[in-house]
């Protein structure tokens, strides 16, 4: 009896352990980065975005802070992406964006926090003039990979957002003070110097109502 049970058991572990579905382009999922060069993207500032071996390389060369923002506008949508840590400097996926003219100043636009040092929220959600408005639970500060590669996957939706790091919900939240209909989404490289990161395999599904 005992091994019946155990050979019944056996496509539910198998299934219990089979890996998540592995996203590509394609049906409604367009890659926003075509791993050859930035076509599509936007340098805002004065930070280094280039393309080094089929992945977007940002590299802090100031003290200010640096973009890189996708030309189209986006509202909803689910976006999949990998990012690494080359250092530990703070970086983030800023959405709905909006810059002052000529400058890297954010005017509207929350961000999906990566920071790779332990602790430091990402996966959370931060807004322009309100700061933190939520961040992951305090043990799965830990799930960011410090300088492997680590896969996000981001839906905002409305006024609802959700993120998922390496395969764990890190926020589902619904903002109150949602600000904004439609904007960029922009990669950044924090101010301070000695950032760099580096982003592959940017994929979006528009989910804008038409």
């Amino acid at each position: 009896m005992r091994i019946l049970r155990f050979l019944l058991a056996l496509p539910f572990l198998a299934a219990a352990q089979a890996p998540a579905p592995v996203i590509v382009a394609g049906s409604d999922w367009t890659a926003l980065f075509n791993g050859h060069d930035l076509s599509g993207w936007v340098n805002v500032g004065k930070e280094k975005w280039e393309v080094d071996d089929g992945t977007i390389h940002g590299s802090a060369v100031s003290h200010d802070y640096g973009y890189l923002r996708t030309e189209k506008d986006y509202s909803d949508f689910d976006l999949s992406f990998r990012f690494q840590c080359v250092t530990l400097g703070n970086s983030g996926l800023f959405f709905r964006a909006r810059f002052k003219p000529g400058t890297t100043e954010i005017i509207q636009g929350p961000q999906f926090e990566i920071d790779c040092t332990i602790g430091r929220h990402t996966g959370g959600v931060y807004d322009v003039g309100r700061e933190w408005i939520v961040w992951p639970a305090a043990e799965n500060e830990t799930v960011v990979r410090q300088h492997d590669w680590n896969e996000y996957v981001l839906t905002v939706q409305g006024n609802h957002y959700t993120s998922r790091l390496n395969g764990v919900q890190m926020v589902d939240y619904t903002d109150p003070k949602r600000k904004g209909e439609t904007g960029s989404i922009a990669l950044q490289l924090h101010a301070g110097g000695g950032a760099e990161m580096r982003f592959k395999d940017i994929l979006i599904r528009d989910l804008t109502r038409r």
